[in-house]
C-alpha cells in the first residue's frame, strides 16, 4: 500500500509541476487557464514529436484531435437555423436568426473567418460554432462562417483566395436577398488568423470597382497582421503566456508561408529584417514601427530588435512575409483610406497584442474609424472560452463586447 501512496503523490506533484505557470496575477483565472493550457500543451508537444519522427504534419495530430470538439449541425436553437452552404465555391455555415416575427424583414449579416493559425480548427469546432450561433441570435443577423481550406494541404495565398472568393459571392444582391441580408449593412469578421484574413479581405473588396456592394464595418478579435517583427513588446513581455506563445505563432507562420519549421529560430530572431537586408525590408519596417504606432504605456522599457546582419535567403524562402494579402499591417496609407470603420479587440496578455494596436494606429492615421477594445485581463483565444462547463468569464463579458458593438455599429 505504502509504495502505491509514493507513486500517486509523485504523480501528483509531476502533474502538478507539469501544469503550474507562472502568471501575472492580472490575467484572468489564471489556475483555469494553466490547466487547459496543460492539456493544449500535450497535443502540440506530441504532434511536434509526430513530425520530428516522420509521421505526420507538425499540427497534424492536433487536427485530428480537435475534430472531436465539432459540433452537429442539427444542434440550431430554436431562434437561429443552422445550414450549410458554398459560395464562389467555397463551403460555409449559415447560422439565420428566426426570431419570431422578424422572418420578412432584412437582417444584419456577418461574414466570419475562424482562427486557428490558417492550420486548425474549423466552422463546425464547438467555440466558433457558438459563437456564430450567438451572434445570429443576439443581433437577429444572418452570421456566414467561412469554411476556408487549412495547411498543410493549402498554403498562402489559398486561405486568402477561398475567403476573398466567398466573400465576394456573399456580397452580391442574390445572396444576400436570398438570406434576407441587408446590402448596407454587412460587416466582416474573424479572430487571430481569421482576424487577419478579414482585415486582408477589408482591404481588397474596398479597392475592388467590380464588388458594387462593400462591408460596412470590420470587425477584427486579437488579428495577427505581421511577420516582420516577432520582438515587438508583446511578442517579449507574453512568450511563454496561454494560448499562444511566442514560438507557436511563428510555427503557424511558417506553415502558412510553406516554410519549413527549421527556419523558426531565424525567424523569431528576426534575421529577416536585419539592418543589411536592402530597401524593401526597410520600406515595411516603416509600416510596423512600434516606437512610433503604439501607446508609450504598451512600449514600456523594451527596445527594437533588428540584427544587423541577417540571412537574405530567408526572404526567398518566404516570399509571402512581404505580401500586404498575409500581413494587412504593411498596406499603403492610401489603401487603408478606402477600408470600412473597424473594432479591434486586442488583449493584455497576449502576442499579438501589438499587432492589433499598431493597426488601430495606421488605421486612424488614415482617417478611418476605430474602436480598440482592450481586454486587461485577457489572453489570446479568450472569445472562445465564454461556452461550457469551463467557460471563463473574460470570455463571456469579451463576446458580449464584440456583439455589442457589431449591435451599436452594424
Amino acid at each position: 500500500m505504502r509504495p502505491i501512496l509514493i507513486g500517486v503523490v509523485l504523480v501528483s506533484v509531476a502533474a502538478a509541476y507539469y501544469i503550474y505557470l507562472p502568471l501575472p496575477s492580472t490575467i484572468s483565472e489564471p489556475w483555469k487557464l494553466m490547466i487547459s493550457d496543460a492539456m493544449m500543451r500535450s497535443m502540440m508537444k506530441l504532434g511536434f514529436l509526430a513530425h520530428d519522427l516522420g509521421l505526420a504534419s507538425p499540427f497534424g495530430l492536433v487536427k485530428y484531435f480537435s475534430a472531436w470538439t465539432d459540433a452537429k449541425i442539427d444542434e440550431s436553437s430554436p431562434s437561429v437555423r443552422v445550414t450549410e452552404a458554398s459560395f464562389g465555391g467555397v463551403k460555409a455555415l449559415v447560422f439565420e436568426s428566426t426570431a419570431a416575427g422578424q422572418e420578412q424583414s432584412f437582417k444584419r449579416g456577418v461574414v466570419y473567418f475562424h482562427g486557428g493559425g490558417w492550420t486548425l480548427c474549423s466552422t463546425k469546432m464547438e467555440p466558433f460554432f457558438r459563437q456564430c450561433m450567438t451572434t445570429a441570435e443576439e443581433l437577429n443577423a444572418v452570421v456566414i462562417s467561412v469554411e476556408y481550406r487549412l495547411a498543410p494541404d493549402a498554403r498562402f495565398p489559398d486561405q486568402y483566395d477561398d475567403v476573398f472568393q466567398a466573400s465576394k459571392h456573399i456580397l452580391t444582391a442574390e445572396v444576400l436577398s436570398r438570406y434576407s441580408i441587408d446590402p448596407r449593412r454587412v460587416a466582416v469578421s474573424g479572430d487571430s488568423a481569421g482576424g487577419n484574413l478579414a482585415a486582408a479581405v477589408a482591404q481588397q473588396i474596398a479597392l475592388d470597382s467590380s464588388i458594387p456592394i462593400k462591408f460596412k464595418v470590420q470587425a477584427l478579435v486579437y488579428p495577427v497582421l505581421q511577420a516582420l517583427d516577432f520582438n515587438t513588446p508583446s511578442y517579449v513581455q507574453n512568450a511563454n503566456i496561454p494560448i499562444l506563445d511566442r514560438s507557436l505563432m511563428a510555427r503557424y507562420w511558417l506553415e502558412y508561408l510553406n516554410g519549413e519549421q527549421k527556419l523558426l529560430p531565424a525567424l523569431l530572431a528576426n534575421n529577416h529584417t536585419a539592418l543589411d537586408q536592402g530597401q524593401e525590408i526597410a520600406a515595411a519596417k516603416a509600416k510596423i514601427n512600434w516606437t512610433k504606432l503604439l501607446p508609450v504605456a504598451f512600449q514600456k522599457s523594451y527596445k527594437p530588435v533588428f540584427p544587423l546582419h541577417g540571412d537574405p535567403k530567408l526572404l526567398e524562402k518566404l516570399p509571402g512575409l512581404l505580401d500586404v494579402r498575409a500581413s494587412p499591417l504593411l498596406a499603403e496609407t492610401e489603401v487603408l483610406k478606402a477600408v470600412p470603420p473597424a473594432y479591434i479587440m486586442t488583449c493584455e496578455h497576449d502576442v499579438l497584442r501589438d499587432d492589433g494596436l499598431m493597426y488601430a494606429t495606421r488605421l486612424e492615421e488614415a482617417g478611418v474609424h476605430v474602436t480598440v477594445d482592450h481586454v486587461e485581463d485577457g489572453f489570446h483565444g479568450c472569445l472562445s472560452f465564454a461556452f461550457g462547463p469551463f467557460a471563463f468569464s473574460v470570455g463571456r463579458r469579451s463576446l458580449g463586447n464584440y456583439i455589442h458593438w457589431l449591435k451599436e455599429n452594424l
